[in-house]
């Protein structure tokens, strides 16, 4: 006989908490393979096709294209094992869910992978968190709910209330719990847990929110019924765009950027005339062609590394200064999905050859929406060429939590002295915005100073050779 497995949505890394569904690759009754993708997903940080770590038959989907599950919410349910036949998918029904959950840990027929590329790796011991039978609880195999409702106090086999303190640390594991807890003024320490030797589960927190509300609620009714009265009136007329995904994530690093960082910006226009003409030169000489960016990348490497102070990031809990030893160069892409930070690793070190490759394999990813969270983090120092919207300069916010960012604008002919004379030179704004916290206004300047020297004369950077 089939056991029905349970799919939550997977830790998909890099402190991501939610994912909004942007296509289903599988429908009911699909009969899939271990680590098969199942479904495509969007979170802050890029497009990831999640595969499902058992093989069998899809039974349910849990949420429709466009809904967004917090991480360790359902996503799909899978018979895996028998025949597969009418009979057998309805005998199993979903109150076999929790119990093919707790079992599943020692099942030969999953592979404990929850990203793609990660390969088959067979069942590992490990903790694992078993659902009660609670019928209250239970769900249907329907794909409507995003996540499941508290059940009422009453139904509760565990009165997950609030009861003396613990006298040990707070028997939880899931960070969810914790943000749950925390975000509705729950304090841990007075819930009881229902789950093996008394963690605390996300249920618990319900259970013990439903209880305080329940106490409250003569006092809470009359705000309760009025706040969906008093909303329609206050709201503005247009349309309203909700803040998630890649938007939202876009905004609250902006935010946190602009509260946090004490920034200031500093710019200056160099003759790029030479830099034009080398670039060129090295073109005509044959090979692979050798991008603007991807020299600028390394003028920013050459400069970091004799101002080391714009490399580095501020641990605002510690109150120091962190230089970092390598230079992880971010840059600027405007893709239909949204302005998205690619990170070239250790640019530092490589050619302009190998960083024209790098950025032309970043940027054909982030336009296709493949990057991955690890192509998107880590970065050190941003270079963002905002010349190509055809403006000239800029103010950027510094991408949190690095230290600055180096903007360049058009390269356009002007009116320009040189050697004496006046002369048509192709003439490019810098700008260097920077965290005040890390350097003062001297080594800024040194650093944008330094950078403009080398576009103006490329033989600069021969010294370092």
């Amino acid at each position: 006989m089939a056991q029905v497995l349970e799919f939550k949505l997977p830790d998909l890394g890099e402190g991501l908490t939610e994912a909004e569904i942007v296509r289903w690759l599988v429908a009911v009754g699909d009969v899939v393979a271990i680590d098969q993708p199942v479904v495509e997903v969007e979170t802050a940080k890029a497009m990831v096709e999640v595969p499902c770590p058992y093989g069998g038959v899809v039974t349910a989907r849990y949420g429709e294209e466009g809904t967004e599950l917090p991480v360790g919410a359902p996503l799909l349910t899978v018979a895996v094992g028998g025949t597969g036949a009418p009979e057998e998918l309805t005998e199993a029904a979903p109150e076999a869910a929790p119990k093919a959950a707790a079992a599943d840990a020692v099942s030969s027929e999953y592979s404990g992978n929850v990203l793609v590329g990660y390969g088959t790796a067979g069942p590992v011991a490990r903790r694992r968190r078993v659902q009660r039978e609670n019928p209250a609880v239970a769900q249907a195999p329907a794909a409507a709910p995003v996540a499941v409702k508290a059940p009422e106090p009453v139904a509760a086999p565990v009165a997950a209330v609030p009861v003396a303190g613990h006298d040990g640390p707070v028997p939880v594991i899931s960070p969810l719990v914790r943000k749950l807890a925390r975000d509705r003024g729950i304090d841990l320490r007075e819930v009881r847990g229902s789950g093996p030797e008394g963690l605390i589960l996300r249920a618990d927190v319900e259970l013990a929110l439903a209880a305080l509300e329940q106490s409250a609620a003569a006092a809470a009714a009359a705000p309760a019924v009025a706040a969906p009265v008093a909303a329609p009136a206050s709201a503005v007329a247009g349309e309203r765009i909700p803040l998630r995904g890649l938007r939202g994530a876009v905004a609250d690093k902006l935010s946190r950027s602009r509260t946090e960082i004490p920034d200031a910006t500093c710019w200056v226009d160099a003759d790029a005339t030479e830099l034009m003409a080398a670039r060129r030169a090295m073109n005509e000489a044959g090979g692979p062609k050798i991008s603007l960016l991807a020299l600028l990348a390394r003028i920013c490497a050459h400069a970091l590394a004799r101002f080391p102070e714009l490399n580095s990031t501020v641990d605002t809990a510690a109150r120091e200064i962190v230089r970092l030893p390598a230079v992880h160069l971010g840059f600027a892409a405007q893709t239909p999905r949204g302005l998205v930070v690619p990170v070239v690793k250790d640019a530092g070190t490589r050619t302009a050859e190998s960083l024209t490759e790098e950025f032309a394999r970043l940027t054909e990813s982030a336009r296709q929406g493949a990057l991955t969270p690890a192509d998107l983090t880590g970065g050190t120092f941003t270079l963002n060429n905002y010349g190509v919207f055809g403006v000239d300069g800029s103010t950027p916010i510094v991408n949190h939590p690095e230290a600055a960012m180096l903007g360049v604008g058009r390269i356009i002919p002007k009116p320009w002295v040189h050697q004496g004379e006046l002369a048509v030179r192709q003439v490019v704004q810098l700008s260097l915005t920077f965290d005040h916290r890390v350097c003062d206004g001297g080594t800024a300047g040194g650093f944008l100073r330094y950078v403009a020297d080398c576009v103006e004369q490329p033989a600069v950077l021969l010294r370092t050779l």
